[in-house]
């Protein structure tokens, strides 16, 4: 009799266990199944959110979605570029570009739609640049792009300044905009901190580690320029650097800011020839244009204080040492004489003011005669 008890029991406990085992598969189904679930429904959230750059400019901008006053609603309405009280126009911190120069802080003062593509386009540079760095990184990275909108070799623009070769395959200024990372949804999370940095910087901040930086590379590569550039230190993932000489000086940095900001994302894919297999945008190149155009600036600055010192006419723009710059005319009007024939004086008065009304203006005498 025992032993027939043992053995119901061992059966009982053999069913009990396939029973488990069952209902622990079944479960793991499930699971997995409501994962699957989640993940596709996350998904859709993804596609659906809004991108950073919408398909045909921001909302104000499309036709049939604007209305008067549309750039102010669509806009920041939190006073993010509130003007900052003169104690936080810079940061303060004796660093890295203490010895480099400084620069002043760029203030944007354009219509609303500039401000609101300046902010854009800044806030791409930042996080795509630097998301994951730390706050020092990412100012590091927008004194830079506000370093170059302040100095004649480059746009007069944030917009043009981020996008600044964007249209090539390779060889733009900020790699993210032609290497495809902009595809990536940013994460809204790291997207709203680099605005907040990017909103600071447009304010009037200036983040003085950096000093006249133009340039950066992350600690990963070398680029052939870098050696030839003068090295001011490392913030985060990146090393910066200044143009060597006067280009590097905080006096190179003089361009105002006078909006006209242009469509904020990369440029249509264009070919790119370079005539004599040079690159305009070689951080090089841009030195050595910039030195030409200065010593001829002061060539031509010290040639009006001697004509003036010796109270003759100064030389009229366009006649210098390099010769006079006459456009090619049509060989008829080279016939008639060329410069000579077609100059203001010499074109027929077809004018309905009368003779006595025609001096309007003009001295009537000349002061001190």
């Amino acid at each position: 009799m025992p032993l027939r008890f043992a053995t119901i029991f061992r059966a009982q406990s053999a069913m009990g266990l396939r029973e488990w085992t069952a209902w622990l598969l079944l479960a793991l189904v499930l699971s997995l199944g409501a994962s699957q679930i989640v993940r596709a429904q996350r998904g859709d959230e993804v596609d659906a959110r809004p991108q950073y750059q919408p398909k045909g400019g921001m909302a104000f901008e499309q036709p049939g979605q604007n209305f008067p006053g549309s750039a102010f609603y669509y806009l920041d309405d939190t006073g993010s570029l509130e003007r900052p009280t003169a104690a936080v126009l810079d940061s303060g911190a004796a660093g890295l570009g203490a010895g480099a120069g400084m620069v002043r802080g760029l203030v944007i003062n354009g219509s609303p739609i500039d401000q609101g593509r300046a902010l854009q386009c800044l806030t791409a540079a930042i996080y795509y640049e630097a998301a994951m760095e730390p706050d020092a990184g990412q100012q590091a990275v927008a004194q830079v792009v506000l370093n170059r909108v302040m100095h004649p070799s480059y746009p007069n623009t944030v917009c043009g300044v981020v996008y600044q070769g964007s249209e090539r395959a390779s060889g733009c200024q900020f790699t993210f905009s032609c290497d495809g990372a902009m595809a990536r949804a940013p994460s809204p999370t790291y997207w709203a901190r680099a605005r907040r940095v990017a909103e600071r910087a447009l304010a009037g901040y200036v983040y003085r580690p950096v000093g006249t930086a133009t340039h950066y590379h992350t600690t990963e590569v070398s680029p052939y320029w870098a050696p030839s550039l003068d090295f001011i230190g490392t913030i985060g993932a990146h090393r910066f650097y200044r143009w060597q000489g006067a280009a590097g000086r905080g006096l190179a940095f003089n361009a105002r800011y006078l909006g006209g900001e242009p469509y904020p994302g990369p440029k249509p894919r264009a070919g790119l020839t370079l005539a004599g297999g040079v690159d305009p945008l070689d951080p090089l190149v841009l030195a050595k244009a910039y030195e030409a155009a200065r010593l001829k600036a002061e060539a031509d600055n010290a040639v009006v204080l001697e004509a003036q010192r010796l109270g003759r006419a100064a030389p009229s723009a366009g006649h210098g040492s390099s010769g006079s710059h006459v456009p090619a005319y049509a060989p008829d009007i080279a016939q008639r004489g060329g410069e000579s024939a077609v100059r203001g004086s010499n074109l027929p008065d077809n004018s309905q003011v009368r003779p006595e009304y025609r001096n309007s203006g003009q001295w009537i005498r000349q002061p001190g005669t």
